[in-house]
């Protein structure tokens, strides 16, 4: 057995985008110690917009990590929001395009060993220009061809862990 035994939780930190928590946990073997938990109130999304074989990306900069990358648009629900209506608002928002379209791709936790965050990641089709991208949300938009992601991971132009996690999903069962 390895599920590890909660005693407690002490907040730390707190704000309206996350909570920074000690744990007194229990491993199975006896060992009892505290553990940081980052949790976040709402769950995020991203959408993999598609369009024939094209994917819509955003090149930004996070200052955080210092490095430019693609990513997919993304962000968080609001308080009460559906994922799906998220998806769809977050592209227009930081793309300019609404999506007509939405599927499920994946759910995931992508750093499940220390945060309680869910994602969920849709595909988006059926894309229409309604405006300009946010500035402040990228430095540029572009239709990237999917056949090209792979070689932008290689070369480590996708830094995002959950574009990674979006994109190859998407790759792998648009090929099976």
């Amino acid at each position: 057995m390895t599920e590890w035994t909660v005693h407690g939780t002490r907040r730390v930190y707190e704000s309206e985008w996350m909570s920074v928590d000690l744990d007194d946990v229990e491993i199975p073997q006896g060992e009892r110690f505290e553990h940081h938990v980052l949790r976040l109130p709402h769950p995020s999304t991203g959408v993999v917009v598609t369009d024939a074989d094209r994917v819509l990306l955003l090149w930004r900069h996070r200052f955080a990590t210092g490095a430019w990358g693609w990513e997919i648009p993304a962000g968080r629900c609001e308080a009460g929001e559906e994922p799906a209506t998220s998806a769809v608002r977050e592209v227009e928002e930081e793309t300019g395009y609404r999506v007509g379209r939405l599927e499920p791709l994946i759910t995931f936790n992508p750093l499940a060993g220390v945060s309680s965050h869910v994602t969920h990641i849709f595909e988006g089709t059926d894309a229409r220009r309604t405006g300009e991208h946010d500035p402040a949300e990228a430095a540029k938009v572009e239709w990237v061809a999917a056949d090209d992601i792979p070689r932008f991971i290689r070369k480590g132009l996708v830094p995002d862990g959950i574009t990674l996690a979006a994109l190859s999903t998407y790759l792998t069962l648009r090929s099976t």
